[in-house]
């Protein structure tokens, strides 16, 4: 059951903004940059980071796309009686020695993220990784922290986080749930 709109598109809109800016400053600039989405959300949050770094900056980012399906710790679990689905990975630069920005919706234990950081790791080895999610729910069971974080949420165990884009679920919303 939904407990409360979080976030709406313009308020989606508006931390992604923020974020670009951030991404910009830190870097000083975009030069040597590229956004990589963990599949499947973190994709699209990338693809509009990397047109909001446009405006701004005039020119393009790389965007990769990160499957990490192979990399989770909890992939016997969640597939005992099916083979996993891998949709593959989709990097357009080498990444080598590049300032990777990884991006995905939502921070909770960190162990998406470090499955992130593994498939990376295989892929090349940047020059820094950097961490851009749109919501920080706490939690943590890996000492993982967002560089760039769009909203902390503050969470109790028995809430959920639903992040929901146009480009999959028809809207732009963040929500909490009750488990």
């Amino acid at each position: 059951m939904q407990k409360a709109l979080v976030l709406d598109e313009q308020a989606i809109g508006r931390a992604l903004t923020r974020i670009a800016h951030q991404i910009i400053e830190k870097n000083k600039g975009i030069e040597e940059c590229v956004l990589v989405g963990i599949r499947t959300r973190g994709i699209y949050l990338a693809d509009r980071l990397a047109s909001k770094i446009a405006d701004i900056e005039g020119k393009s980012v790389p965007v990769g796309e990160l499957d990490i399906t192979l990399y989770r710790d909890d992939l016997t679990k969640k597939t005992e009686n099916q083979e996993p689905l891998v949709k593959g990975s989709n990097i357009p630069v080498e990444i080598r020695n590049k300032k990777v920005i990884l991006v995905d919706d939502v921070l909770y234990t960190g162990r998406t993220v470090r499955a992130g950081l593994d498939a990376l790791m295989d892929l090349g080895r940047p020059s820094a990784i950097q961490l851009a999610v749109l919501v920080d729910r706490g939690h943590r069971e890996l000492p993982i922290r967002a560089d760039y974080v769009g909203k902390n949420i503050p969470t109790s165990s028995d809430e959920k986080i639903v992040v929901e884009l146009a480009e999959v679920d028809k809207v732009d919303q963040v929500s909490i749930f009750e488990k």
